[in-house]
């Protein structure tokens, strides 16, 4: 059977199942039970309650105090009861002057009194109207003075209090390490305050229009380990973004909560809470199917993969195909039915499927329900089909659970997968170049590889939020071609096969950060030091996909690069799909 006569089907048949986010909860019921659909922003959290930031710290609202080190500094602790006027002190405000005035005429009442208490009083007073906030009105009263003083402070506030030392004794009104712990608590409330009012005044510079940058802004500060800037760039977010709006409004209310995750150190809870709330499996295949249909990017990898192996087994009369994530196993109705129809009889087909807990609940049963399917498909296209699935993670497989059989062709297939397994930066064991080393240990007649072309790995959170921000922009902006945005079926989509995703790389760290994905070049790199050759990917396959593209949009993009063939949208390529030997 030669690769035409395989994708004569494949155009027909289709791909019922969507196998590339099996991995991805849902959330609806209690995790998306608060969602508001409706016209305009939605402030509300799409994850509902149990992704509430109610606890962001609120910005401090507290007044004021500026001290701004106005003190009086080089006072002498030597003075006289008369408190002579030659002792002044230079200031352009108002208000001191009348202050000292008034103090000068309690010296001149209190003369005979040489007692300090009185005069520490007045000069308390003193020290608290020069300290008082610039919008407060400053009120300094003594019944010795015999009247109270009450101006406004207004004027420029100095950072030095200036004195002139003119042969005159000077005033120390209170200790010294009273006067300093006072300077120094409203010196940290006007650096505050001061903070405060900057980063507020940074917020014109993010209109309504540039969300995104917006969003930047909140990952920087975060970074930055500044929670201030970002309790407060994160607040203006939330009034931002909105499950139905624009792209960057629906994929923004996600990756706001991923931020406020991550900075409330609950990306890991939340992450598993989402697994734990998936709709039932039959509603979540709805969805996964849904997103199937409406974008091309899963039966592109799909197609790629199937070619590939028609391709490099169109002489075998047994073929042994292990499936490192089995899903559904509808990945393989359109091959097996071109198989089937091969001139020289159908080959004898064993597909070894691996599972995982996830696949698992989509399914809404375990791997008895892919043998069901895939035996209805050998009796339907009259082709010999034996099933082996095995419910372990694929780190896990060791190669006696797989039964290698001597004369088989042996096909491996990684359908976005393997970039949940983790690698030398989360373990020291390296389990992903240990499963490639497993692989090549069973001589494989082809390999086939799809992923994600995103650099999410070991990529620094700041650079990981960038990048991630601009790879789901792009499927957001792809959806948005085929479902309206107050679709209930894109919401669904989006909430149910994306989200959990989102969440993942932005919030979590170490193993709990299972989304891991690497850009061809470093999937080319680990493949060759594991001891395999790239092969070139049917050119006739290549010319279908491009045909299946024309379908959908004309801005989706599919370019060949170093052997790989990627899919993207507009200029940013988002799967890559390849071949190995």
């Amino acid at each position: 059977m030669d690769s035409q006569q395989l994708y004569s089907y494949s155009m027909t048949t289709g791909l019922p199942y969507m196998q590339s986010f099996p991995t991805i909860p849902s959330l609806q019921n209690g995790l998306f039970g608060s969602l508001k659909v409706g016209v305009g922003n939605s402030p509300d959290s799409p994850f509902s309650s149990h992704f509430d930031s109610d606890t962001l710290s609120a910005f401090s609202d507290s007044h004021e105090h500026y001290n701004s080190g106005e003190i009086l500094s080089g006072i002498s602790s030597s003075y006289n009861s008369s408190l002579e006027t030659n002792h002044y002190l230079q200031r352009s405000v108002s208000s001191v002057d009348s202050l000292k005035e008034s103090l000068q005429l309690y010296s001149a009442r209190n003369s005979s009194l040489p007692t300090n208490h009185k005069i520490r009083h007045a000069l308390l007073e003193l020290e608290n109207a020069l300290m008082a906030p610039d919008d407060n009105e400053v009120t300094t009263s003594n019944s010795s003075l015999g009247d109270s003083i009450r101006e406004t402070a207004s004027g420029p506030r100095y950072r030095s209090w200036s004195h002139e030392n003119q042969g005159s004794q000077y005033i120390q009104s209170q200790p010294s390490h009273v006067t300093n712990n006072t300077r120094q608590s409203n010196e940290v409330v006007h650096v505050e305050k001061r903070r405060k009012l900057e980063v507020e005044s940074s917020l014109q510079e993010f209109p309504s229009g540039d969300l995104k940058q917006l969003l930047i802004a909140c990952a920087k500060a975060m970074a930055e380990n500044n929670t201030q800037d970002f309790d407060l760039l994160i607040e203006r977010a939330r009034n931002d973004v909105s499950i139905n709006g624009e792209p960057i409004q629906r994929l923004g209310a996600y990756m706001v909560e991923g931020l406020v995750a991550r900075k409330e150190a609950s990306g890991n809870s939340i992450y598993h809470a989402l697994k734990c709330r998936e709709p039932e499996g039959e509603e979540l295949l709805t969805y996964m199917q849904l997103l199937f249909e409406i974008c091309p990017y899963l039966k592109f990898g799909y197609m790629a993969a199937n070619g590939a192996i028609a391709e490099a087994c169109r002489n075998e009369d047994r073929i042994h195909i292990i499936d490192f994530q089995i899903a559904q196993g509808t990945q393989w109705m359109t091959l097996l039915q071109a198989l089937a129809a091969r001139p020289g009889g159908a080959p004898h087909v064993r597909i070894t499927g691996i599972d995982d807990p996830v696949s698992k609940y989509a399914r809404g049963d375990g791997l008895e329900v892919v043998g069901k399917r895939l035996a209805m498909m050998s009796k339907k296209f009259n082709i010999p089909v034996e099933f082996h699935g095995i419910p372990v993670f694929a780190p896990d497989v060791t190669r006696d659970m797989l039964d290698i059989r001597v004369g088989e062709a042996l096909a491996v297939n990684f359908p976005l997968q393997l970039h949940h397994t983790a690698d030398e930066s989360v373990d020291v064991n390296n389990p992903r170049d240990g499963l490639l080393r497993l692989v090549k240990s069973l001589a494989p007649k082809v390999v086939t590889l799809v992923e994600q072309e995103s650099n999410t790995n070991t990529t620094p959170f700041f650079n990981r939020f960038i990048e991630t921000l601009d790879y789901y922009l792009a499927i957001f902006e792809s959806i948005d071609v085929t479902l309206s945005r107050d679709s209930k079926e894109r919401i669904n989509v989006e909430q149910h096969c994306l989200a959990r995703d989102i969440v993942n790389v932005i919030a979590c760290e170490g193993k709990e950060r299972v989304e891991r994905h690497e850009l061809f070049g470093k999937w080319k790199s680990r493949l060759t030091m594991a001891g395999f050759r790239q092969c070139p990917l049917s050119s006739y396959v290549n010319s279908v996909i491009r045909s299946l593209l024309r379908c959908y949009s004309e801005h989706y993009t599919l370019v060949e690069k170093d052997g790989a063939m990627l899919l993207g949208w507009k200029n940013r390529n988002l799967i890559s799909a390849s071949a190995w030997h």
